[in-house]
This record gives C-alpha cells, structure tokens and sequence, in this order.
C-alpha cells in the first residue's frame, strides 16, 4: 500500500478532535454532577436546619390529639410543597430565555425549597434509617448512572418506556389521596423505584449524547447553562428515588 501523507493529516486530525471531544465530555459531565451534589448538599442542609430548630413549628407545628401529640402541615409547609414544581417549570421552559447566573440561582433557590418541602422526613422517620437510605440511593444512583454513560445499547426505547411508567405512578398517586390505599402506596413506591433507576440511565446517557449537539457546539457560556439544566433532572431522579426507597425501607418514629 502507498504511502498517503493526507489519509495519515486527516486521521491525525480526527483523532485529535475525538480527543478533544472526549476530555470536553469528561469535564462537562463533571460539572453536571458537581451540580447535582451541591444541590443535594443545600437541600439535605436546609432540611435538617428547619426540622432541628424552632423553624420547624412553622412548617409542622404540634396540635394535641386524643391519640396524643401530631405534627400538621402549615399553609407555609403546603406553598414549600407546591413550590418546587413551579422552578422546574421556569427552569425546563426558559433555559433558553435565562441567562446562566439567573438559572444557576433558581437552581441554587429550588434545592432550598425542596429541603424545605422534605422537613417532614425527620419527623415521620428515624434518622439513621434516614442515613441508611441515602447512602443506598447514592450508590444505585451511582451505578446506574455509570452504566447509562459507559453502555453501547440505546435506552432511548427504555427511557420512553420510563415517562410512560412516570406519568402512571402520578395519576396512581394522585387517585390514592382519596382512597388512601396503603396496598396502592407500596406498588406505587416499588414502580417508582424501577422508574427512577431506568431514568437515571437514560438521562445519563441524553446528557451524553446532547453534549455534542448542545453544549460543546454553543460554546462556554451554553455550556455553563445547560450543565444547570442537566444537574436538574439527576438531581429529581436522586430526590425522587431516595423518597421512595424511604417509604419502602424506612424506619417510621415511634412517637
């Protein structure tokens, strides 16, 4: 075969943007999870501040009951509840409007809110089953993320599948306020958790996959906005899956 100086430039030159690429890639889903680790960091802080000090009589104030003493959901733990839903609102609709300080500060808002919102953890659960929990999340959150980013297979399918799954446990959930079905509850807890896992392996792999198209090609600033974005559905697949693996595997407070 011939010695040809273009085919050797041209692959040279394709391996080097491969390479470049690829350590691209590497420091942008780094810095989606250093997002997401943040945010659950403030959540997880303000949750445990309001529950381990007088803020919590705002939230869940005490109200005697025959059956003894109970904690209720004030209008301000109600509005911290609801809340949450309104930022991932602003956050998915207006990534494209919002400019990259506005969005990280309504990511850095939202996390708080939602430690706000998970307050009554602490009081329904014993906090080492709390602990317990987390440290369980973390690490099947962990696993299935690494398979969603290192995985050939395309989860496209699976992650239709999910939403679909998602949208179901919603409806269940909401038809369960009125019937109060404690059966209802668990199956909704064990689907939750399959759906969430399969989500946490396809948004891996989106995020992957969307780099190119996205981030790498909007350059530094785009970069920097939709890492947010992306460390916002990680982070809801973490919150959620950890949610329902404490209503599975928590251990409830005597009192």
């Amino acid at each position: 075969m011939a010695f040809s100086p273009e085919y050797n430039v041209s692959r040279g030159s394709a391996a080097s943007t491969a390479a470049v690429l690829d350590a691209g890639l590497r420091a942008y889903m780094l810095r989606v999870y250093n997002w997401m680790a943040s945010g659950l960091l403030l959540t997880g802080i303000v949750a445990w501040v309001i529950a381990n000090t007088s803020l919590i009589d705002a939230f869940y104030p005490a109200v005697s009951t025959p059956f003894g003493v109970t904690h209720q959901a004030s209008a301000l733990a109600m509005v911290a509840m609801i809340a949450p839903l309104g930022f991932v609102l602003v956050l998915s609709l207006g990534v494209n409007r919002l400019s990259t300080s506005a969005a990280q500060a309504l990511f850095w808002l939202f996390c708080a809110t939602m430690g706000a919102s998970l307050t009554n953890i602490f009081l329904i659960y014993t906090h080492d089953s709390i602990a317990r929990v987390f440290f369980i999340t973390a690490a099947t959150f962990a696993a299935t993320s690494l398979y969603g980013y290192t995985t050939k297979s395309d989860l496209s399918r699976m992650g239709s599948f999910m939403m679909m799954g998602l949208f179901g446990i919603v409806i269940a959930g909401l038809v369960n306020i009125f019937m109060q079905s404690s059966a209802l509850q668990f199956a909704i807890s064990l689907i939750g958790v399959v759906v969430f896992t399969g989500l946490t392996a396809y948004d891996t792999q989106r995020i992957k996959a969307d780099y190119v198209q996205f981030a790498y090609a909007e350059g530094i600033e785009g970069a920097a906005k939709r890492s947010v974005y992306d460390s916002l559905s990680l982070y809801l697949n973490f919150i959620n899956l950890f949610t329902l693996l404490l209503q599975l595997m928590g251990n409830r407070n005597n009192n």
